[in-house]
């Protein structure tokens, strides 16, 4: 075995993002027959999973997105406990979403000067994203009855990307692929001032103004019946919402995570590496078994280790077939780190 010491400027590191669909089965989009939920699930008061298939026909059906509904105040579904006021399903929600997005249990949701009561969130799964969702990707189509939304981030609309506890965050509007659409009317309720939505791509997760969605059509709103009483069905705004996401058909969506390399240059220059370190090459009285070896000797090189400065192996690249050296060559061999 020969050991020869790599100089700094034999290493160089290298970041390459890479897109990919959100979808299982490579789907940039989900439209018909791919918003599916899941009648079994035990947690339907809380949220909804939502497959790409149904899983009685299709074995591969896999959770793609959850959908769930909150509340500032707790309506809009019924009380857990009598003997706690205010906690049901809609409360948790809305309080777990507003402690992981703003790192702030008594900070409210707030889309522009517009603090709604009610939210609706949708959390693509952790294993559809990987590390991040790709802003300008994420597009969204909402029906109720004869009124349509077609909805984005504004990503490629903003110039100023702004963070909260959650990492990045970028405003839900009318448009599509990250731009949003000029000329809309604000009557009524005032998009200038609102949005429809927040879009977090570092944590999968859509926040949307219910104020928004139940808005007159007039002023730019959906006009999604949503009740917010007390004591109505945990599942009654699920539903609505669900309804328009499946009659809205269609939500694409892209993933995006960042490959750090390292790239090590081995060089091998032509009077290195020519002779075997096989003990078996020299006789018991120290000569050379083969005289080839003496005046045109000939190595292959098959394996490259990678050593620590402890003698610690800490990788091991693998040629896909033997190079053969002598004085008369020189080798570069390129090896990619992956992490």
């Amino acid at each position: 075995m020969s050991f020869k010491r790599l100089d700094p400027e034999d290493v160089t590191i290298s970041a390459e993002s890479i897109v990919a669909p959100a979808w299982s089965g490579q789907l940039t989009s989900l439209s018909t027959g791919n918003f599916v939920t899941q009648s079994s699930q035990a947690s339907r008061d809380f949220y909804y999973n939502i497959l790409q298939a149904d899983p009685a026909i299709d074995v591969s059906a896999t959770t793609q997105f959850a959908i769930s509904y909150g509340n500032l105040y707790g309506s809009g579904s019924q009380p857990i406990t009598a003997a706690v006021s205010g906690a049901s399903p809609s409360s948790i929600t809305y309080g777990q979403y507003r402690t992981l997005v703003s790192g702030d249990e008594n900070t409210n949701f707030t889309f522009g000067t517009t603090v709604p009561n009610s939210i609706f969130v949708v959390s693509v799964s952790r294993s559809r994203y990987k590390e991040k969702l790709l802003p300008g990707s994420f597009n969204i189509t909402l029906r109720s009855g004869s009124n349509v939304l077609h909805l984005t981030d504004n990503s490629k609309g903003n110039t100023v990307v702004s963070f909260l506890d959650s990492g990045r965050v970028y405003d839900i509007v009318s448009g599509s692929n990250g731009m949003p659409y000029t000329g809309l009317t604000t009557t009524g309720f005032t998009l200038a001032s609102g949005s429809y939505g927040k879009f977090l791509p570092d944590i999968g997760t859509a926040i949307f103004n219910g104020r928004a969605l139940t808005g007159s059509v007039v002023g730019g709103g959906l006009a999604m019946p949503i009740n917010e009483k007390a004591n109505i069905s945990n599942n009654t705004n699920l539903d609505t919402f669900y309804e328009a996401i499946k009659q809205g058909n269609n939500f694409r969506l892209q993933s995006e995570e960042t490959i750090s390399s390292n790239y090590v240059f081995i060089r091998v220059r032509n009077s290195e590496y020519n002779y075997s370190t096989n003990p078996s090459i020299i006789s018991g009285s120290g000569d050379l078994r083969f005289n080839v070896m003496i005046n045109n000797p000939q190595s292959y090189i098959t394996t490259v280790g990678m050593y620590n400065d402890n003698n610690d192996l800490l990788a091991v690249a693998k040629l896909s077939k033997p190079l053969i050296k002598d004085f008369t060559k020189e080798t570069l061999i390129r090896i990619k780190l992956d992490y």
